[in-house]
């Protein structure tokens, strides 16, 4: 399976970099299957780093190799949300997943989770409210033996 990785460098070999909090899926190196929304995050990086460039960066996936420890979530679901908020909300929080699979959390999508977690908003009428939302899919590869499975292919430099 292809996978797209945006961002505002080139990224030849994946890295797992524990340096932010708030992570759907915890530290991990993120793809998509979505080249438009590898596009989107690259254009995003670019900006908020207020870098000249933006690119995406191509991989392969074994996914033969999805034996090793793998959690896929189908449906923006209560567990799903459950996840998302552990893993936003403690940065030590350890899942134990080599891969994650399942919806990103955007912006839009992000704006309801942070009134789970601040208490504005119940978890069933979040999850009733993300059934009308946009979301799109992402892939964290959160170990060093799920980051084996990756292939890089290529990379392309995103136009403005």
């Amino acid at each position: 399976m292809i996978l797209y990785h945006g961002s505002d460098v080139e990224v030849k070999i994946p890295m797992i970099i524990k340096s932010e909090k708030g992570r759907d899926f915890g530290f991990a190196f993120y793809l998509t299957p979505i080249k438009e929304q590898a596009v989107r995050m690259a254009k995003r990086k670019q900006k908020i780093n207020r870098s000249s460039k933006a690119f995406v960066s191509v991989f392969e996936w074994d996914e033969n190799k999805k034996t090793i420890s793998y959690k896929n979530f189908s449906s923006p679901d209560e567990e799903w949300l459950d996840f998302i908020i552990k893993c936003r909300t403690d940065i030590d929080y350890y899942h134990g997943f080599d891969i994650v699979e399942g919806k990103i959390a955007d912006d839009t999508v992000g704006e309801t989770i942070l009134f789970v977690i601040e208490g504005v908003m119940k978890k069933e009428d979040a999850i009733e409210r993300l059934k009308f939302q946009k979301t799109n899919s992402q892939i964290a590869f959160c170990s060093d033996k799920a980051l084996q499975s990756l292939k890089y292919v290529n990379c392309f430099e995103v136009s403005p």
